[in-house]
């Protein structure tokens, strides 16, 4: 079978489950990664012939797309701000509002020195490892209940060779045993049950449910705790950033001044949508 056999192939096999344009998209994740070819070099060996084993591969990977497992998890990978990290079942697989507020805590404090970070609900790491990859002098740690999600943050880490340390705490009951905290970030569990119907096959039969889901009647829990434990260990000129639930902005707006914070912000991501709260003392 050539390449270009290939690629219609995979159009043909999954075209009654995906949009052509993500269909072609997942073949050239594929085809990078089994052939080590680019979107401009697939192009070029339209008429290669593919050995078996990457046939077998690609074959093996259309089957699982079929059953909406998320390619990330097929390839074991992602790119999240600039840098290449594991994923798996343990661990949710990062969004590009997760690079925004990513993108905001750099932009804001790119210039400071000798920063303490501490990232709650770290998961793969993502937030904490991009953190410490672009503001150089900081101290970065990341906090999960998840020892699956810590050896895959602790692997991200090594492989990247980006300094951060891994804590393996319940946010909901433990306490922090760090001090004058300049930035604490979080990402937290924050999509209310009743929204699961909102949500597509691949997140709610593969990503974690833990690191996902609050019931609908406190989705505010991990907010109230992390608003206590950010008056417990910020420095006095410290910040709070959270990624939010786009629905309850408002209400999440006023958990963080009703635990009295003098300053909070509600900021939109890129679709207009609260996404992002940033609250000082």
């Amino acid at each position: 079978m050539r390449l270009q056999e290939l690629q219609e192939a995979v159009r043909q096999e999954l075209k009654e489950y995906y949009p052509l344009t993500e269909v072609d998209s997942f073949f050239y994740r594929l085809a990078e990664d089994y052939l080590g070819y680019t979107r401009f070099e697939v192009s070029l060996h339209e008429q290669e012939e593919i050995s078996a084993k990457a046939k077998e591969n690609f074959f093996s990977a259309l089957k699982r797309l079929k059953n909406h497992e998320p390619i990330q998890y097929i390839l074991r990978k992602t790119e999240f701000y600039g840098l290449s990290l594991a994923v798996n079942p343990t661990v949710l697989i990062p969004r590009p509002e997760t690079e925004e507020l990513v993108d905001l805590i750099i932009s804001q404090h790119k210039d400071r020195q000798d920063l303490t970070v501490v990232d709650l609900c770290t998961g793969s790491g993502c937030i904490a490892l991009a953190l410490a990859n672009h503001l150089k002098s900081a101290e970065v740690t990341g906090v999960d209940i998840s020892t699956g999600a810590l050896e895959t943050a602790r692997y991200n880490a090594a492989q990247l060779q980006i300094p951060v340390t891994f804590l393996e705490k319940d946010v909901l009951t433990g306490s922090l045993d760090i001090k004058n905290v300049d930035i604490l970030v979080s990402n937290p569990p924050y999509v209310r049950n009743l929204e699961q119907k909102e949500m597509s096959a691949n997140v709610l039969n593969y990503e974690p449910h833990l690191a996902l889901f609050v019931e609908n009647e406190d989705p505010l829990l991990f907010y109230r705790y992390i608003a206590e434990m950010a008056k417990k260990t910020l420095s006095p000129t410290g910040v709070v950033y959270c990624e939010i639930n786009e629905y309850l902005g408002k209400e999440t707006k006023q958990l963080f001044k009703d635990a009295r914070f003098s300053m909070v912000e509600v900021k939109k991501d890129l679709f207009g949508k609260d996404r992002i709260v940033k609250a000082f003392l």
